[in-house]
């Protein structure tokens, strides 16, 4: 069965999409099924992958609220090895519909639960506040939360509440779940401030932090609008390796073999 992790963090800009497709890519590079799944009403991850949200037939939101097969709706770039389940439009509204649905907030994992066979790696990237496609993101996390931090002042701002609310999740929905790690992302190694929030997080939370730290790049920030990931749009460059080094360390945190490609 597959690894299902969810990218959360309500704080804005913080790299969550950016760690979804980059981290997702470098999972298919080293030959895992991987598939994506757009929460956010935004489709920043669909559209990282050159899919105009405009185009498709559907997605999450008709995944989660119209009871129809998953499947229908999953994209794959055979160039990339690797699968999206896409936000479309009709996504702005489900917070509201999602209101009055019974079991509102496990919808989305028991739409994925065909899926966890066919995949080895499933990566939720969800928007950024703490409604209910956020919290249907928390309680689908089978394996844990993966929560990007901005190595810039306040960023600790809001953790606080993100780890209070997967701990109200855990004793309310789902007893198993966890904070898989935390990812540490826009370092800027030429400031101290970026050395002091880093030391900070690192002593809330002593055992979660990666070891992979993503840079501030230019190259990260333009890549969504080649519609590619950092791993075809600058290879060589220090946020392609960084993301690299996340895949092989998530990878070997797995028990998993981290393939010579």
């Amino acid at each position: 069965m597959g690894k299902i992790y969810t990218i959360a963090n309500q704080k804005g800009g913080v790299g969550k999409t950016t760690t979804t497709i980059n981290l997702g890519a470098y999972l298919a590079y080293y030959g895992q099924r991987v598939l994506l799944v757009d929460v956010d009403p935004q489709a920043n991850a669909t559209s990282s992958l050159g899919i105009d949200k405009h185009d498709i037939k559907g997605g999450t939101y008709e995944a989660i609220l119209e009871d129809t097969s998953i499947r229908q709706y999953i994209l794959h770039n055979p160039r990339l090895k690797l699968s999206i389940l896409p936000a479309s439009p009709d996504l702005a509204g489900a917070e509201v519909e999602l209101v009055n649905e019974v079991g509102r907030e496990s919808l989305l994992k028991r739409t994925l639960v065909p899926l966890h066979e066919d995949y080895d790696y499933i990566l939720i990237d969800c928007p950024p506040s703490l409604g209910l496609l956020t919290l249907n993101g928390i309680v689908s996390a089978k394996d844990g939360i993966l929560i990007p931090v901005q190595c810039e002042y306040l960023a600790m701002e809001g953790l606080g509440q993100l780890t209070s609310t997967i701990d109200r999740v855990q004793r309310a929905l789902a007893p198993d779940l966890e904070i898989r790690g935390v990812i540490l992302t826009m370092f800027d190694g030429r400031t101290n401030l970026a050395s002091d929030v880093v030391k900070e997080i690192k002593k809330h939370f002593p055992e979660q932090v990666f070891d992979s730290v993503i840079p501030r790049s230019v190259r990260l920030a333009e890549a969504p609008s080649y519609g590619l990931p950092i791993s075809l749009y600058a290879t060589s460059s220090k946020g392609a390796k960084a993301y690299q080094d996340l895949a092989k360390e998530i990878m070997l945190g797995d028990g998993l073999r981290v393939p010579e490609v």
